[in-house]
């Protein structure tokens, strides 16, 4: 049996230069660790059905959360014992300690702070799929994934971008508890923001919501245009997450 792929995708060409960086980052830890790394096109797409691709043209970021499931099976199909995914803005910044836990599987870690109604600062702590792994004999990703597809064949109205990523997951994990790997993160853009300036609320609040010092973190993509982060912004936040010793990120959980 095969060990251990690591799989990524995107559009191509890449819409913000500063994703190389975190592309970079994902297969060098890759290969340091002897895993396989493949990243895949549109051809990730090549598994949904038609249908479900119509429904979904309006959300296609839903058709991707389904389509990594179809390609995290076929890694198993094709003999890997551990398939892992990682999204195209998810960055390793301390691969040394970025250790794959012993579970069957396991998923990222999600503390998202925000401003609420009241525009105090808030901490949501979930999970997410920017970050997945799983290995081979669990039983969550087949569940996993007939779940989201009966969901997307059930549904006949507007879906959110989250519908059968995050929003399933941490519904399924409120649940069941599913494994997290803690050390897998996700930032919020005002920890973003805060991280460039050096100090923040939103940093602090971070900080003490997060249970361990995460290694890696989803950097929302998504989001950072809509909220006037820069690619230059996101380069200095790659480089003071690369090169700041001991980790800005630090948690106090």
């Amino acid at each position: 049996m095969l060990h251990t792929l690591v799989l990524q995708s995107h559009r191509q060409p890449l819409p913000y230069p500063w994703l190389e960086s975190c592309l970079d980052s994902v297969s060098r830890w890759a290969e340091t660790n002897n895993f396989d790394y493949r990243f895949i096109g549109d051809e990730l797409f090549e598994s949904i059905p038609a249908l479900l691709l119509e429904k979904t043209a309006q959300q296609k970021v839903i058709a991707a959360d389904l389509a990594r499931l179809h390609a995290l099976q076929d890694g198993f199909r094709q003999g890997y014992a551990t398939v892992i995914w990682c999204d195209a803005d998810f960055l390793i910044f301390n691969p040394v300690e970025f250790v794959l836990p012993d579970s069957s599987y396991a998923l990222g870690r999600e503390v998202w702070v925000q401003n609420d109604t009241n525009n105090r600062l808030r901490a949501y702590r979930k999970v997410h799929n920017a970050f997945l792994m799983f290995r081979a004999g669990n039983n969550f990703l087949d569940f996993y994934t007939e779940t989201a597809e009966r969901l997307l064949d059930l549904n006949s109205g507007t879906m959110p971008p989250q519908f059968i990523g995050p929003k399933l997951l941490t519904a399924l994990h409120n649940i069941a508890l599913c494994p997290v790997m803690e050390t897998a993160g996700m930032l919020s853009p005002l920890v973003i923001r805060d991280l460039i300036k050096g100090q923040g609320a939103a940093l602090d609040l971070f900080r003490r919501e997060s249970p361990v010092r995460i290694c890696a973190a989803n950097l929302s993509s998504s989001l950072t245009e809509k909220e006037g982060i820069s690619d230059e912004d996101m380069g200095l936040l790659i480089e003071v997450l690369m090169e700041s010793v001991p980790s800005p990120l630090a948690g106090e959980g």
